[in-house]
């Protein structure tokens, strides 16, 4: 008999068809996502489980006994309660390196965006407010290129944006990390930074951390107010890394020039936060691995660690906290 999974993320056709060469499953075909009360009725019986930011712990778990795996098909595994799953005996997976790419194009269309103001001025367009004769001043932006490109955070998307920055853009890159990478700075002539000196000195501040209890409103009010008055910051990790608050307060206050977001606290972002009426905020729905390439090969890749994790097999992208 072939194993029994449950899909409770959309997936495409193709892969859907590679999963069913293997397994025998079960889908969620309905609008947003699984309810916890279908999902927990679905992997009663089933080994294993292929979902995107589902959160699962030990109410999901309980009522899933057979289940080996659950295969993330996204970057992030926030949505892993680990200690359940390690109790469980149910190791989890997620799709790194695929995207690593695809973000970073996205993190340096929120910089230009922001920079140029294009969003803005799109909209001005739009509206039929662009008149002949007016002066071009108030369609001023900043520069990109030659400025300084600060990041937090130096992991696989995050040395891609630097590239960017660095070869496409001439910038100087300055980066802050948990671990500095001596290696990373003699080929590319980045140059590590204290957060401090980081805020303090670049035009550009990106912030591409991890999502986890030491990063939870990373950036607030203190880190705003070190910033330069023409700084623009992007986020493109995870809303809760930032006090929103902290943030609109220094929007409102001219604290930073702009910013540009595309994760929220709270997702889909309530339609009357204080952010959505600011031109200077450049608002995005949570896009960064949104192409249909990159959306098919995490796809793909989540169902061949599903199809390790239920024939026995370490699947090659398990998370490192079930390694040990």
């Amino acid at each position: 008999m072939k194993p029994k999974v449950y899909i409770a993320a959309p997936v495409p056709a193709e892969v859907e068809t590679y999963i069913g060469q293997h397994c025998e499953y079960r889908k969620w075909d309905g609008e947003g996502p699984v309810s916890d009360e279908r999902l927990i009725a679905e992997i009663s019986d089933t080994e294993g489980l292929l979902i995107t930011g589902k959160k699962i712990d030990d109410s999901i778990l309980n009522q899933a006994p057979k289940l080996k795996i659950v295969s993330n098909a996204s970057v992030g595994y926030n949505n892993f309660d680990i200690e359940a799953m390690r109790k469980h005996n149910v190791m989890g997976t997620n799709t790194p390196h695929v995207l690593d790419d695809t973000v970073s194009d996205l993190v340096f269309g929120l910089i230009l965006s922001a920079a140029r103001r294009l969003p803005e001025l799109d909209h001005y367009v739009k509206q039929g407010r662009w008149k002949k004769g007016e002066g071009d001043k108030k369609f001023f932006g900043i520069d990109v290129h030659h400025a300084t490109l600060g990041l937090i955070g130096l992991g696989r998307i995050g040395e891609k944006i630097a590239k960017r920055g660095k070869y496409g853009f001439d910038m100087d890159v300055l980066y802050y990390n948990r671990s500095r990478k001596p290696d990373v700075e003699k080929e590319h002539g980045y140059t590590y930074a204290s957060l401090e000196y980081l805020l303090k000195h670049s035009d550009f501040v990106v912030l591409m951390t991890p999502l986890s209890p030491e990063t939870v409103h990373f950036i607030g009010r203190d880190e705003f107010k070190l910033m330069k008055e023409s700084a623009v910051f992007v986020n493109g990790s995870r809303g809760q890394t930032v006090d929103e608050d902290a943030m609109v307060e220094a929007l409102q206050t001219g604290e930073i020039r702009s910013v540009a977001l595309d994760v929220f606290q709270q997702e889909p972002v309530d339609p009357e936060h204080p952010l959505l009426k600011m031109p200077n905020a450049v608002t995005i729905p949570h896009i960064g691995s949104a192409t249909v390439k990159t959306r098919f090969d995490m796809a793909k890749l989540a169902a061949e660690n599903l199809m390790k994790g239920i024939n026995g097999e370490e699947p090659p992208n398990i998370v490192k906290e079930f390694m040990d």
